[in-house]
């Protein structure tokens, strides 16, 4: 390499995934098309129809919950409305990076990191704290990113915790057995002490979808989380991916993720 030049990391392969062929009969709803489609989410695309902006084989639709088959024409703003290849990756998020398609306050996002990896919209599945690090799945297949945060559905977490203290034995059996925070009880499914020597450290495996819990289970019993990393969503892990690298998914774990065979 020339002396004081710049190493670059070739940009990971776009992987081509298998697609199946819709069923020209099969009913589906609108709103849910435009959004496999990748063209807003479902709500968005319910306020398009409301406003007139929506046509169906030429015809104007408003009426939400409207059904058509894959061989209808829809078209939106004068173009015909497409599905698109699904894209998925995986971000091994960094710290001071926020978990939004844009940031008005002109902050890091996530979408800038795996800028130019596909020219679909992809969006973040669920969210991670500005300081929180890990795994971080973005897609713009809407099905799936609906399957894995669903409360129905919600998948297993794993997270490592730093905290400014050590944390005694009572409160890791008290996080196991169950705590009361303010908008109701909760349990970890799993915790343990991360390393032998450093009782700062804890891994914790949880199933819960709620806002900042990890954070405020530790801060309810007096601990200030000073680091939070995510090592596991939903059977994805960020084994071999740096922190602020990305890579596609492989068509095996997107398989597994639509069969929901992971946790």
């Amino acid at each position: 390499m020339p002396q004081g030049g710049r190493s670059f990391t070739p940009r990971p392969k776009r992987i081509e995934y298998e697609t199946p062929l819709p069923d020209p009969n099969e009913q589906v709803r609108l709103n849910k098309y435009m959004a496999n489609a990748g063209l807003c989410s479902r709500r968005e695309a319910d306020e398009f129809i409301l406003q007139g902006l929506i046509k169906v084989n030429g015809e104007v639709v408003t009426e939400l919950g409207t059904k058509i088959s894959h061989s209808d024409v829809v078209e939106y703003d004068e173009k015909v409305v497409t599905l698109e290849k699904k894209c998925y990756i995986l971000l091994n998020k960094p710290k001071d990076c926020v978990t939004t398609s844009d940031d008005p306050n002109g902050r890091l996002t996530v979408m800038d990191l795996v800028k130019g990896a596909c020219d679909e919209r992809i969006y973040p599945v669920g969210r991670l704290d500005r300081n929180t690090t890990g795994v971080l799945l973005l897609t713009n297949d809407g099905d799936l990113a609906s399957k894995l945060t669903h409360p129905k559905f919600i998948k297993k977490k794993i997270y490592h915790v730093w905290t400014d203290h050590d944390i005694s034995e009572d409160d890791m059996q008290r996080i196991a057995d169950g705590i009361e925070l303010e908008d109701g009880p909760i349990h970890a499914d799993a915790i343990s002490y991360a390393t032998e020597t450093d009782r700062n450290q804890a891994g914790i495996e949880i199933h819960s979808g709620r806002n900042r819990i990890v954070r405020r289970i530790f801060e309810s019993l007096g601990y200030h989380v000073t680091k939070l990393d995510r090592v596991y969503f939903a059977g994805l892990t960020k084994k071999n991916l740096p922190r602020g690298r990305w890579r596609y998914l492989t068509q095996e774990e997107v398989n597994y993720l639509k069969m929901g065979s992971f946790e």
